[in-house]
């Protein structure tokens, strides 16, 4: 398929110019659900009267749909636009970043969608589209599953929809450690229930903060309701995590000005699982919270980290650079931001 499509650039240039114009349409009214033709030109930066040609040319071929409330893709558009995946990603040259990625890090897979999270609400959404199907993907009945807060992963669980094959009423979305004091649409609690509730699943909650004092850390384990759900989430067959900025995240949970100190001073770039880590995936703090340990990660089966944005790009590289990563779902602007920084010379 990428030798076709080599060759079609160099015969047919202009036809594959098209072909990612009409793309790049069809799925943003796709993303948007329902969307006008001026917020939909802003969003993509073209005039309304250059869209209006397309989006005629489009409603003409039965792809989209044009309604008084706005626009929308029609089901022989969904069909389209599922067959043009592959194919889009070769095309976008996608499909050459996941390859330099794997390769370099040593993944099972990574999938890599366009646009810049930090830039476009949908490239965002679309992240989390392909983070919901990367996870269904590899969960069977039965399993359970650890989820972590976080945006990007509240993301996830909106996008997750029955799988084909019915529910997965045999298995469970655990958190993967306490996250009282977050907002409570971002807490790993909230989280895991939606994805239970989307899937037909079940669910565990682990009710204590995100971050406790060595007394109260030392009571609740002594505590047999936690003992049990750590039980549980310590069973996880899969993992499914965000990645975060080091300090941004300290700043968000407030952590004291001494361990903000030692965050910055060792050289702190991520956040994940309550961990933090330097440039060279090396866990420079701990947070003293329940939930998954280290040695719990490691011998997880499937890791799956979903993060996106130019900006994440030195954070994920740290991630994979601890070495547990199975998959990554990441997004354009990240994945070019890593290849360009991170694995050049």
């Amino acid at each position: 398929m990428r030798k076709i499509l080599e060759i079609q650039k160099q015969l047919l240039p202009d036809l594959m110019d098209v072909l990612k114009k009409r793309y790049t349409i069809l799925r943003q009214i796709m993303l948007s659900d329902v969307i006008g033709r001026r917020t939909l030109a802003a969003s993509l930066d073209m005039t309304e009267r250059v869209l209006r040609a397309e989006t005629d040319l489009l409603k003409a071929q039965g792809l989209i749909e044009i309604e008084s409330v706005g626009m929308k893709v029609s089901k022989a558009g969904l069909d389209l636009l599922e067959q043009l995946e592959p194919i889009a990603n070769n095309l976008f040259g996608l499909s050459q970043l996941e390859d330099q990625i794997r390769q370099a890090y040593g993944l099972k897979k990574v999938i890599v969608v366009p646009g810049d999270s930090d830039a476009s609400p949908l490239a965002k959404q679309e992240l989390g589209r392909a983070g919901a199907k990367a996870l269904l993907s590899v969960m069977d009945d039965e399993d359970v599953v650890a989820v972590t807060g976080g945006t990007t992963i509240a993301d996830v669980a909106e996008q997750l929809t029955l799988p084909a094959n019915g529910s997965l009423k045999g298995g469970w979305f655990v958190p993967a450690r306490g996250g009282l004091g977050e907002s409570m649409e971002m807490q790993a609690n909230t989280i895991a229930s939606t994805m239970a509730r989307k899937v037909g699943a079940q669910y565990r909650l682990l009710h204590v903060p995100d971050l406790l004092s060595n007394h109260a850390y030392n009571s609740l384990l002594e505590d047999t309701n936690i003992q049990d759900i750590l039980s549980l989430i310590r069973k996880s067959r899969i993992i499914i995590h965000g990645i975060g900025n080091a300090i941004a995240m300290a700043r968000r949970r407030k952590l004291d000005p001494e361990t903000f100190a030692q965050i910055s001073s060792e050289g702190a770039v991520a956040e994940s699982f309550g961990y933090y880590f330097n440039e060279d995936g090396v866990v420079v703090h701990r947070m003293l919270t329940l939930g998954l340990r280290l040695e719990d990660i490691r011998r997880t089966e499937t890791v799956l980290g979903v993060a996106g944005g130019k900006s994440k790009a030195a954070a994920i590289h740290a991630v994979l650079r601890f070495g547990q990563e199975d998959i990554l779902v990441t997004d354009e602007g990240a994945a070019a931001e890593i290849v360009s920084h991170y694995l050049k010379g």
